[in-house]
């Protein structure tokens, strides 16, 4: 591969040069506490500054009140924060990278009562839920008094020695992106109307910050570049803005996606990387300061084209840095198979939205920098491990970097494990790029890797161990129902690995992930199929930010989807069920089933007693997802 040439060059941004083309945006990571900086929130951000980030921005920052949602995230709204603020500057400086603080006014104002009240520009809300309060349109006044919290917010920013301010106008999560769209904005005053009257707040927020922190002070803006809501401003109202912001004195533009509450996927695996780049190349065009742009990239090779053409002048990589910290510095260095590259699972966007820290399904470090530690081992030990799949090569991977000497045995010709099946139904390719990483791994660090051959007791006691970790994986659950063993009846992964043929008209027992990626990936085929679930959702297991994205594929695609239907028997010609307390029939000339998974333990029983040191890691200690299985093993690796 080729060296990367323009991703390294260094960019000035107003007066700051940063080092690379490589921004790590503003992410809501739930690593402070009370709104101050965290020791947690340093080492987080500590590893991104030293694997290479050549911006880092921080936030979103409030700057009149504490946030409500999601918490844990770092405050701007009283100078008691200067003191945190500037050890983590100096933290980030250490390590060669400029640090900015992204701000935002929330839509929060103080009651008399001391209470808070949820405002806006008009009392059009984004429903977050059914209960979410309309907000109470601002007054002129209490408009003057947000736009002056930015100065104040700003300057503390200048104070706490940050490089640049970003403010924040994108995604619904402040007021400036409720004033500039048409969706939130229907105001009939001076700040209602066309988009250059609803850009208006935006204008004198940022003639806020330049009072107060001079002319020369880096700041940035970050914009959607749409908002991909119903009403709401298009690429080309965007267009007619950021002129307006360039002459008002931004110095850079951070060109994001729509809201997180727009109806069209953003962040999703099935979303093609740089799918949307063209929205900051759209402002590049319109623009002479350094625009910024992402979303979606997670690759090196693929930032380094989108910048050669000259469609942007910086890329932002969020996720792409939370599993790899040292994304830059690999980049740089061409070891690019050393990457842990990104699957775009949305593990971390959803611990977010469930108002936990955040946690990345490929990196088990990621949030957990002070407590996971990969440290020389005391002792050096021989470590047998029985299973090639993420968790068994993830703690081998941990183990030899600690200085054991590791062999990983599997029955398998190939490592991967379920990830080998994993990526087999629609736009799940992503996660072919772990099974590499971690395959790589163990040949860069010299593990044996023993593979064809059935690992049973006898195997692991002739390799002597002094440990052994058990990662045998989980086996499909076949239910005990009346016809379950008949000719018709087929399980999931045999049909995805093509060890099965099926039907035309298929019915699918079981509605969580494995059953609707099994219903996409035949529907593709031309089968028609029904998915039953006993359970009152489909995908009750599929992550948030993914579960309605894959429902509507699902619809659009013709899918049929019945819920709270317990089956009873299977039967040559389908399926009968009890919804209801009736009895219904689906038919079908093949039944898929795809109910879930349960551990194959049976190793890790015989070795029971047998071995000096047994530990049990990933869906062989209890099924779950890529999470808790890279977790799971690194959580025993760094202890042995």
């Amino acid at each position: 591969m080729g060296k990367l040439t323009k991703l390294f060059e260094p960019i000035k941004i107003g007066t700051m040069e940063v080092k690379n083309r490589i921004v790590m945006p503003a992410m809501e990571l739930g690593l402070a506490a009370d709104d101050m900086v965290t020791d947690r929130f340093k080492a987080f951000y500590a590893e991104r500054a030293r694997g290479g980030a050549g911006l880092i921005v921080v936030g979103l920052a409030p700057t009149l009140y504490a946030g409500m949602f999601p918490p844990g995230g770092i405050g701007i709204y009283k100078d008691e924060f200067i003191p945190g603020l500037r050890d983590f500057v100096n933290l980030m400086h250490k390590y060669a990278a400029k640090v900015a603080v992204q701000i935002s006014a929330l839509q929060l104002l103080e009651k008399p009562d001391g209470s808070m009240e949820v405002v806006g520009p008009s009392n059009i809300g984004v429903e977050r839920h059914a209960n979410a309060p309309k907000p109470r349109p601002l007054t002129l006044d209490e408009i003057k008094r947000v736009v002056a919290s930015y100065g104040d917010a700003a300057l503390r920013a200048k104070k706490s020695g940050f490089d640049a301010v970003e403010i924040n106008a994108i995604a619904g999560t402040g007021l400036i992106s409720y004033f500039l769209s048409g969706h939130t904005n229907n105001r009939n005053d001076e700040y209602g109307g066309n988009i250059i009257k609803r850009a208006r707040f935006l204008l004198e927020c940022i003639e806020s910050v330049k009072g107060a922190v001079g002319d020369d002070y880096p700041l940035l803006c970050r914009v959607s570049g749409a908002d991909f809501m119903e009403g709401g401003n298009t690429l080309e109202d965007t267009k007619a803005v950021v002129p307006l912001m360039e002459k008002a004195g931004i110095h850079a533009i951070n060109v994001s996606t729509g809201w997180h509450e727009s109806p069209t996927p953003f962040i999703q695996m099935s979303i093609p990387r740089g799918n949307w780049i063209y929205l900051a190349e759209g402002v590049k065009d319109v623009v002479d300061i350094p625009i910024i742009g992402g979303t979606r990239i997670n690759d090196p090779l693929l930032a380094e084209q989108i910048l050669d053409c000259d469609r942007v002048d910086m890329v932002y990589a969020a996720r792409a840095l939370i599993a790899d910290p040292e994304w830059p510095n690999k980049a740089k260095g061409g070891r690019f198979d050393e990457i842990r590259y990104c699957t775009a699972c949305c593990a971390c966007f959803d611990t977010v939205l469930e108002m936990r820290p955040v946690v990345c399904a490929v990196n088990a470090r990621a949030g957990r920098e002070l407590e996971y530690k990969i440290e020389p081992a005391k002792k050096h030990k021989k470590v047998f491990i029985v299973g090639g799949g993420p968790a068994g090569m993830e703690a081998a991977r941990v183990a030899a970097m600690r200085g054991h000497h590791v062999t990983l045995a599997d029955s398998k010709d190939q490592l991967g494990g379920q990830l080998l099946v994993a990526i087999l139904p629609p736009h799940k390719e992503e996660l072919g790029g772990l099974t590499r990483y971690l395959a790589g791994q163990m040949k860069k660090l010299g593990i044996a890797v023993e593979l064809g051959q059935r690992v049973d007791i006898a195997v692991v006691q002739r390799a002597k161990p002094d440990a052994v970790i058990v990662a045998t994986g989980a086996t499909p659950i076949v239910p005990h129902i009346p016809g379950v063993d008949g000719e018709n009846v087929v399980m999931a992964l045999d049909v995805l690995t093509g060890k099965k043929e099926v039907g035309d008209n298929i019915v699918i027992v079981g509605g969580g992930m494995v059953g609707c990626e099994m219903a996409e990936f035949l529907v593709q085929k031309g089968k028609k199929v029904t998915i039953v679930e006993m359970l009152s959702k489909i995908g009750a297991d599929i992550e948030r930010a993914n579960r309605w994205v894959v429902l509507g594929r699902l619809r659009q695609l013709g899918v049929r989807m019945e819920v709270n239907a317990r089956v009873e028997e299977v039967t040559s010609q389908g399926v009968r069920v009890r919804r209801n307390g009736n009895l219904e029939s689906f038919a079908g000339d093949t039944v898929v089933l795809a109910v879930g998974m349960q551990s194959d333990c049976s190793l890790a029983q015989e070795l029971e007693g047998k071995v000096t040191e047994l530990h049990i890691i990933g869906d062989s200690a209890k099924p779950g997802k890529i999470a808790q299985a890279m977790e799971s093993a690194f959580a025993v690796a760094r202890m042995l």
